[in-house]
């Protein structure tokens, strides 16, 4: 299998800290994109139209994207337990995967307003609102991380890639002095060996 990346992408992150996981990094190859919302990868628009990551082409050669798909597809491999099979259980964590990308969709598009929009273009007012989507999610995650325990699934994995991101791209953010619980879930979850093996460059 291969999936085309970019090594800071917080959404790739997640698919490969699912793989170490599950037990399926090994059989990753990893094809550098340069995913830009503007400048697109003919490349990889070849294999994703949307030309973003990450995307995933199986053994078979079939593609599969975005990062959920792929999580739920290397789970079904791997014959995993990172998205539980029914009931409550499997749309609990898929709500939580839902609010963690939603944190990380509003932090990469206001990275893009702000490093990838020219300086006279850009809307103030529409880096609040993102940054405000990314305040309501911490929120929430605060209220749910005291439950978390020692989960892994694909919920927690997203809110921790989540974190991990706003730790990169938006450090003056402090996010751990508003949230104790979420802060002291993520020292845990953190220093797991798929989080520590997936960390971006420089952060």
């Amino acid at each position: 299998m291969k999936i085309y990346h970019s090594a800071t992408s917080p959404f790739v992150r997640k698919c490969l800290v699912a793989a170490h996981e599950l037990g399926l990094r090994d059989r990753i190859d990893l094809v550098p994109a340069a995913a830009h919302p503007v400048d697109r990868d003919r490349n990889l628009v070849a294999v994703n139209p949307l030309g973003q990551v990450p995307a995933l082409v199986t053994d078979e050669g079939a593609v599969i994207h975005d990062s959920r798909v792929i999580c739920e597809y290397l789970n079904a491999l791997a014959d995993g337990e990172l998205i539980p099979a029914d009931g409550d259980a499997r749309w609990g964590v898929l709500v939580e995967q839902s609010l963690a990308d939603g944190i990380t969709d509003a932090a990469l598009l206001t990275r893009y307003e702000t490093a990838v929009r020219p300086e006279a273009l850009r809307w103030a007012e529409w880096i609040a609102g993102q940054l405000d989507k990314v305040a309501c999610g911490l929120a929430d995650l605060e209220r749910r991380a005291p439950a978390f325990g020692d989960r892994v699934d694909v919920g927690t994995i997203a809110f921790a890639c989540a974190l991990g991101y706003l730790d990169f791209r938006f450090a003056s953010l402090a996010w751990r002095d508003r949230h104790p619980n979420a802060a002291a879930w993520f020292e845990w979850f953190g220093g797991r060996d798929s989080m520590v093996a997936t960390r971006p460059p420089s952060a």
